[in-house]
């Protein structure tokens, strides 16, 4: 008669003893490596004895694939481990709790591994979500409580709109005046914006351009028109000026500098250079880049910029009319109220990495934006299939 023991190498032998020292439980390593828990204790007993070593093995190698799959298998008894630690004192509190903790970690860690370390059917999890919000009572309960998580999420810059829409992309039905009845009764307070201040400086010496935007801030596609513009920004060291650059088609800040000085090397030089590198021009395609009548939008070395890009043609807005320029004053708004006058900076370095994880990790990825129908700009490009 055939034997059909299987036999293992030395080398399988010595990482599954290893693996199993590791987790300090035999069952569960055997379990998972799917070998005799018996024999997995042999081995240990013979690994500290000394009489398991690699000078045995004269077997070849472990196939590649089967090291894989070994590796695959170690990774989600680890990740079973961190579930296991993370929600340890869940088991006693009942299903609800445990259905509590998956949904909380879905972010963190896959439902499936979640739901075999905590041993529940995956469908009843997906049944249990479905219907969390069916009893009227319950549903309020459970909106207030997302109302609250995306309020603190957004440190306090959403308001029942974005909120609302917010909402509804997770698959939660709830009116924006709905939202604002909970947020009154919670006590969220959205944070309002305050009214335009003017900053510019224009100069006689310099040759306005024509207004060829002419307040027409709706455009088809991307690199169609620019607008630039400059603020200030208090620290406790000195003031800074903030210089950035937005694509009206999709309102993403594409290039801005924070600056010590108001040169034009500095502000609105430094801001068209990023932006350019960042949003190249195609060979195909016009620009517009408008601004207002600030002397960093007419000196010299401005002009001399634009002047080596035939593509780009230069418009300003009319003599003190801030709306000719509304949206790029709508951002230094939105920024000063959601961040800069939360802040008391210390100095240029600090407002420097303030204002950059706002933009960069914020405002040009997950906000909402009221432009964009309450779309965050991924979700808009998703529409004309943008990377």
């Amino acid at each position: 008669m055939e034997n059909s023991r299987k036999k293992y190498s030395i080398d399988f032998k010595i990482w599954a003893v290893k693996t199993c020292m590791e987790h300090k439980s035999v069952r569960l390593a055997a379990n998972k490596l799917k070998i005799n828990k018996n024999s997995l204790q042999h081995w240990k007993n013979l690994f500290r004895n000394g009489k398991l070593t690699l000078h045995q093995s004269s077997v070849p190698d472990l196939n590649r694939n089967e090291i894989v799959q070994l590796q695959k298998e170690l990774k989600n008894i680890r990740l079973e481990r961190d579930i296991l630690k993370e929600g340890s004192g869940l088991f006693h509190l009942g299903r609800r709790a445990i259905y509590q903790f998956i949904r909380e970690n879905t972010g963190r860690f896959p439902v499936g591994k979640m739901c075999r370390a905590f041993q529940v059917d995956p469908s009843c999890y997906y049944k249990w979500l479905k219907g969390l919000a069916t009893n009227r009572t319950e549903r309020r309960i459970f909106i207030t409580s997302e109302i609250s998580r995306i309020y603190q999420w957004s440190e306090g810059r959403y308001g029942s709109l974005r909120i609302s829409r917010e909402l509804a992309s997770l698959g939660i039905k709830a009116c924006p005046s709905l939202v604002r009845k909970i947020m009154a009764e919670q006590q969220l307070h959205w944070i309002a914006k305050l009214k335009f201040k003017r900053t510019t400086l224009s100069s006689p010496r310099y040759t306005a351009a024509e207004n060829l935007l002419n307040q027409d801030f709706k455009v088809s596609r991307q690199n169609q028109a620019w607008v630039s513009d400059i603020t200030y920004i208090r620290t406790a060291e000195r003031w800074a000026y903030l210089t950035t650059v937005i694509d009206l088609f999709d309102r993403k800040v594409i290039g801005w500098s924070l600056s010590e000085t108001l040169k034009a090397i500095d502000t609105s030089f430094a801001a068209l250079r990023k932006a350019l590198l960042n949003r190249p021009l195609a060979s195909d395609q016009t620009l517009i880049f408008h601004s207002d009548r600030g002397i960093q939008y007419s000196c010299r070395i401005f002009l001399s910029a634009l002047s080596k890009n035939i593509q780009i043609k230069q418009s300003m807005s009319r003599k003190g009319n801030c709306y000719d320029n509304a949206v790029a004053e709508s951002f230094f708004k939105t920024l000063k109220t959601e961040l800069v006058y939360r802040h008391n900076y210390k100095n240029v370095k600090q407002a420097r990495k303030s204002i950059s994880n706002y933009i960069e990790n914020f405002y040009n990825t997950v906000r909402r934006h009221s432009a964009l129908g309450n779309m965050t700009m991924k979700e808009f490009h998703n529409q004309f299939n943008i990377l």
